[in-house]
């Protein structure tokens, strides 16, 4: 049977509003798991990771072009992975330090002798030193994730530049360097600031492995999202920090079973440095 316009119009409007509805709920669950926190300027950026990924974390895009488009135009500046040669394999957690799981990590780590990088915010860096001075004191790397953790792909140059300058300046207070290695929110960075990390000594390094811990998941999951993936060479994403509420449990519960499991097939985990052959530091 066919409707007349008018009918036809009505129901795709109440469609339409039915799928807007449902989204919006998804958001709304997803920024209540995660989002909230005394220091706003904090828990901001897990607000905002909440929020976006419904739409964007998958998508693997970066403003100036998708990410192999990115490895091709900054090669070696830009970085998804090691060349797939090597055995290595490096563990990265993201939006720390966090009182809650840093340390938590940490200890895992320490128990099992591995070293993996930490991108630090730099608001959470000035409000845990001790933490940081922790990650640096057991020889693991850290590298720059902003200093509150927006998407620099809505930022003007001036304003990314601010948000590495700041962090920066929080790591070099904390442990005495300035990390070469960055980490942009959300994986997004656009061309003309990749050009600017470049010509400045930068490397920014994304990942070829999600374990999407971020969706506050099971142990169990989190080991799957990595080892159904990974490579050699592989970058792989975790989280040691999070919101008010997120629950990272299932990170650290897998992170042992994930270190076993790379060991018994052949891989070593290492920190970025290594696994790229750059250093830690970036010199001015």
């Amino acid at each position: 049977m066919r409707w007349p316009l008018g009918r036809r119009c009505v129901v795709w409007g109440c469609a339409v509003f039915l799928l807007f509805a449902g989204s919006v709920s998804d958001v709304g669950a997803m920024r209540a798991a995660l989002s909230g926190s005394a220091d706003a300027e904090v828990a901001a950026p897990e607000d905002q990771e909440a929020v976006r990924t419904v739409a964007d974390r998958g998508r693997k895009r970066a403003s100036g072009g998708d990410w192999g488009q990115m490895q091709r135009r900054f090669q070696g500046a830009f970085v998804l992975s090691a060349p797939r040669e090597t055995r290595k394999v490096a563990l990265t957690f993201d939006d720390v330090p966090d009182a809650r799981y840093t340390y938590q990590v940490l200890n895992v780590l320490k128990q099992y002798r591995v070293h993996a990088t930490f991108f630090v915010v730099g608001s959470r860096v000035r409000g845990n030193p001790a933490i940081v001075r922790r990650m640096h004191r057991d020889g693991h790397a850290i590298g720059n994730h902003s200093y509150n953790h927006p998407a620099f792909s809505r930022l003007k140059l001036s304003d990314m530049k601010d948000q590495i300058a700041r962090t920066e300046a929080a790591v070099r207070d904390t442990v005495g360097f300035a990390p070469r290695f960055i980490r942009p929110p959300y994986g997004e960075i656009t061309s003309r600031q990749m050009a600017w990390a470049r010509a400045n000594g930068y490397t920014v390094v994304n990942w070829d492995v999600d374990s999407l811990d971020w969706r506050q998941l099971k142990a169990q999951t989190v080991l799957n999202n990595v080892t159904k993936s990974v490579k050699p060479g592989s970058i792989i994403l975790l989280h040691a920090g999070g919101g008010k509420g997120q629950n990272l449990h299932g990170t650290v519960e897998a992170l042992p079973k994930l270190i076993k499991w790379l060991r018994s097939n052949g891989y070593e985990p290492v920190t970025i440095p290594e696994l790229l052959g750059q250093s830690e530091s970036r010199r001015s």
